[in-house]
């Protein structure tokens, strides 16, 4: 299936694998790449060191294209970005919008840039400064989220620039790629059904938590960070909601000494992390805290397999997923469903009385 995504990065299926951070390692990232879609590092949770092995990994695993996800605020960003252009990677994505410089810095060097964007307008300033295509997340994907749904706010940016767009947030079938190919989009981007195969690194206790919630277990709480933040309703979710203000200062003073021993960063650099994150919000100072060792969170979760301690960033799609594909498995069956649905709507469509559409 080609698409301005498949001609712009050069995979075979307009399928993005969305930059996670613990969970889109090498071993995901080059299965997804071999499957014929974009794999895409999420390079925030690891150190410099480690994003550089890491791409070296999955070079060594696949010759299909890949990316990796940066953080254009980090403080290392610069090397980060050296590192994509030394080693060569196919496209580098953005959490939060990277500078207009950064963005000529990176397509100099024959980098497609694709930002992530949750509005109109921050889909026409990255276009404006020369972004190769743009992801754009509705309120029902994972993570950090806005409050517009995938189908509206997809035609408005779709109508609003004129580079490639991917829709992010409801997707994990091909009736839904078919869907956003309908609105104008350029291919679609799924997190937790690819969190949610058999090439996952992710333990299998936190798979069988996801694959055991429904829709209405899957919420979105301002209690992590402050910031909405979509995720699996658990024990650490609810006691979040329910600590008073000194409680969750100490659990989150707690969890960022844990986070600052894996990290190496400094108490002063943490603090200044978590008030860069807050974007303009009037957070409490357990939320700065927070925000800043979040990642420490998702660890204990997609790495240490405690759903008791960690959180569970979740799409809402995790409520109607019931299986763990590998990744060829899945993007197959999802070519195959999206070829059922064009043939169906082709069938429909031409039984339909078309004068009446036209008008005549």
């Amino acid at each position: 299936m080609r698409t301005p995504l498949t001609e712009l990065v050069g995979v075979r299926y307009p399928i993005v694998q969305t930059g996670m951070g613990w969970v889109a390692g090498p071993r995901l990232v080059s299965a997804t790449a071999e499957a014929g879609a974009l794999g895409i590092l999420g390079s925030a949770t690891m150190t410099v060191k480690q994003l550089r092995a890491a791409v070296r990994e999955v070079k060594s695993r696949t010759q299909a294209p890949f990316g990796v996800n940066l953080r254009a605020d980090a403080g290392d960003a610069r090397e980060r970005v050296r590192i994509v252009v030394d080693e060569g990677v196919k496209v580098a994505s953005f959490a939060l919008a990277p500078s207009q410089e950064l963005i000529a810095e990176l397509k100099d060097a024959g980098v497609v840039v694709v930002p992530s964007v949750g509005a109109r307008r921050h889909a026409e300033k990255v276009a404006a400064w020369g972004a190769d295509a743009v992801i754009v997340q509705g309120g029902e994907g994972g993570g950090h989220t806005g409050e517009v749904a995938t189908t509206v706010l997809l035609p408005q940016v779709v109508d609003a620039v004129d580079i490639p767009v991917i829709a992010a947030g409801g997707f994990h079938d091909g009736r839904g790629l078919v869907a956003a190919l309908a609105y104008g989009a350029a291919g679609i981007a799924m997190g937790t059904r690819f969190l949610l195969t058999s090439d996952s690194t992710v333990p299998d206790a936190v798979k069988a938590r996801y694959l055991a919630a429904g829709v209405r277990d899957v919420t979105v709480t301002t209690a992590v960070d402050g910031l909405p933040h979509r995720m699996l309703r658990t024990e650490m979710v609810a006691a979040l909601e329910h600590a008073g203000r000194t409680r969750a200062l100490v659990q989150a003073v707690r969890r960022a000494a844990g986070f600052k021993r894996i990290s190496g960063l400094s108490w002063s650099r943490m603090v200044r992390d978590g008030l860069a994150m807050r974007h303009g919000k009037d957070l409490s100072w357990s939320q700065v805290l927070l925000a800043a060792n979040t990642p420490m969170l998702l660890k204990a979760s997609m790495v240490d397999g405690r759903t008791d301690l960690g959180v569970m960033a979740s799409g809402q799609v995790a409520g109607v997923i019931e299986d763990l594909p590998s990744c060829a498995e899945l993007v197959g069956r999802l070519m195959k469903e999206a070829q059922r649905a064009l043939e169906a709507l082709a069938s429909t469509v031409g039984q339909a009385d078309t004068s009446s559409l036209s008008g005549d």
